[in-house]
């Protein structure tokens, strides 16, 4: 006769609750995050600004420690900096500034390690990777703060969390309830394709539910329904791609999660990876298909 406590799937009863307690945590979790990003999109502008300059210093921070501990020398000051500019440059003079100054930014980093005694093209390298996979995104959520008037610019916003989190949520409990082959099992073992799918098809659903919304709701708003399932698309791909990003880069640098800020869910880091790269979507769709 087989153990009682061990099921015929292998799995013991103290792994099972084991699982079950760590999910109950994440949705803990999840909820007070939802919650606390709602009090931030209404309080404004500023605040959301502020606040958001804060969490993406601390991930900045998070990729910079992870980065470090392999091995790697990263210039560090110059992801901070440029969260610095952002806001001002971005929220009240031009999204034109965003080239000028990450060019800069670039250009610091190339004279710093060039003068270092031992000058190594991996920490060039290293130190940019920081400035294009969190720096350019960060530029991009705060740009989307200069959108007038007020309702798409809250609309937009909450685009991004929404394709973001739709997109994990429905890839989370896709995958768990279908299994099947993995979509990348050397970067993340977990993630299955028909995860992905469920997850793209999460993402799509979630921008044309706030589209729709926001568009019946608020008098004027022409917002096209393509526009919003055109964006909830390419935003899912591109929230996957910063998701398998930013484990690829904790595959390489030997740790599991970018820090413990959020329990159950890891970092700061580990939370915004999405967003980060669904960002950059969404201020594209913002500038080139709603002028």
């Amino acid at each position: 006769m087989s153990d009682p406590k061990v099921p015929q799937n292998g799995e013991t009863t103290e792994e099972k609750t084991k699982k079950k307690n760590s999910f109950v945590q994440r949705v803990i979790t999840g909820l007070v995050l939802v919650t606390l990003l709602a009090l931030v999109l209404w309080a404004g502008s500023w605040c959301f600004a502020l606040v958001a300059s804060l969490c993406i210093a601390v991930a900045i921070y998070e990729m910079h420690g992870a980065l470090t501990a392999r091995g790697h020398h990263p210039v560090r000051w110059v992801c901070y900096a440029g969260l610095v500019l952002s806001l001002p440059l971005m929220m009240f003079y031009s999204a034109r500034a965003m080239i000028p100054v990450m060019v800069l930014l670039v250009f610091c980093v190339l004279v710093q390690v060039m003068r270092r005694q031992e000058p190594e093209l991996e920490d060039i390298l290293i130190s940019v990777m920081p400035l294009i996979s969190i720096v350019l995104p960060a530029m991009c959520l705060v740009g989307l703060l200069d959108t007038q008037p007020r309702s798409l610019q809250l609309m937009l916003l909450i685009q991004v969390f929404a394709i973001a989190v739709g997109g994990d949520t429905f890839a989370y409990f896709v995958g768990s309830a279908v299994g099947g082959p993995k979509l990348c099992p050397r970067i993340s073992p977990n993630k299955t394709i028909a995860g992905s799918v469920g997850g793209l098809a999460g993402s799509i659903l979630m921008a044309f539910v706030v589209g729709r919304i926001f568009a019946a709701s608020v008098p004027g708003l022409a917002v096209p329904f393509w526009g919003d399932l055109l964006v909830g698309l390419i935003g899912g791909i591109a929230g996957q791609m910063g998701d398998l990003f930013a484990s690829l880069v904790k595959r390489h640098c030997k740790v599991k999660d970018y820090g413990t800020i959020f329990p159950g869910h890891g970092g700061m880091m580990d939370r915004l990876d999405s967003v980060f790269f669904v960002a950059i979507v969404v201020y594209c769709y913002r500038v080139i298909l709603l002028v």
